[in-house]
């Protein structure tokens, strides 16, 4: 995907909302900010909005480094017939939000992953405070600034729509913590010099069938760089495999793995090739 589409401002990016949030920031960041972007309410919301040409891309986010994969986006691509074509990579901020002072702060609104993500840090400096949980970051911003002597566990985009203090950064317990984001559109992406393929597939439930269906890419030394598994909510006992590997589906070595994984499997889709940076 050229990098010359951020310039296109007719162009539509649906993505994770509300806005304000990380994707909303990761979609910015992949594409500028004088396009149109359209907050959706679900991750299924985004895939619908792409698949039905109202929006031309979308964004979703796939698995954080410190509380890992995003299982709905996952399920979402068995049924759906939409392209990985880039991914984001984003180191995650997270800042302590309010416009009081942090001694004054009584409850604390935080997203259930931006609070597992700042833990240690919370139970040591903020003790005393109720945690409310809610329903995205951009929301905890939001009641944050509407509620006397609380705060928001969120990033610097919402600290800004909604025009809080930001009182510390980086309260994140792992300074490491990032989060993938996948791009998602409806035609495959050219290869690169550098790319990376996800497939999904699924096996009979026997002895040594995902040892055998992963053969193939150690045949042709292409390195699996990631594999996740998933109920395929259709038959019991029954999983789907979602694999990452090097290179671009159009690569000579990477087909004829891809082409013999077809032989070991019920079932094997292609979800996209696209540049690999991290």
């Amino acid at each position: 995907m050229s990098s010359a589409l951020s310039l296109e401002k007719s162009m539509t990016v649906a993505y994770l909302g509300p806005e304000a949030t990380f994707t909303h920031l990761a979609a910015i960041r992949r594409f500028g900010s004088s396009l149109r972007y359209s907050a959706q309410k679900t991750i299924a919301d985004v895939f619908a909005e792409v698949s039905k040409n109202r929006a031309d891309y979308g964004v979703v986010p796939v698995e954080n480094s410190t509380e890992g994969v995003v299982t709905h986006t996952l399920d979402m691509f068995v049924d759906s017939d939409l392209k990985i074509v880039a991914q984001i990579v984003l180191p995650i901020q997270h800042c302590l939000l309010s416009n009081g002072r942090r001694p004054q702060i009584r409850k604390l609104f935080a997203h259930p992953q931006a609070l597992a993500q700042c833990r240690s840090w919370v139970q040591n400096n903020l003790p005393r405070a109720e945690i409310i949980e809610t329903s995205s970051n951009a929301r905890s911003a939001e009641l944050a600034a509407r509620e006397k002597d609380s705060a928001a566990i969120a990033g610097l985009l919402a600290a800004e729509k909604y025009q809080l203090r930001v009182l510390e950064t980086d309260i994140q317990d792992n300074s490491a913590n990032v989060t993938r984001f996948l791009v998602l559109g409806r035609q495959c992406t050219p290869p690169t010099t550098q790319d990376r393929t996800s497939l999904l597939f699924s096996i009979a439930h026997e002895i040594g069938a995902l040892h055998r269906a992963l053969a193939p890419f150690r045949r042709y030394g292409i390195n699996v760089t990631k594999i996740e598994s998933r109920p395929s909510k259709r038959k019991a006992w029954e999983y789907f495999f979602f694999v990452d590997c090097d290179g671009h589906v159009s690569d000579r070595k990477v087909a004829k793995a891809i082409a013999l994984l077809g032989q070991q499997c019920s079932f094997v889709k292609v979800l996209g090739s696209y540049p690999n940076t991290e």
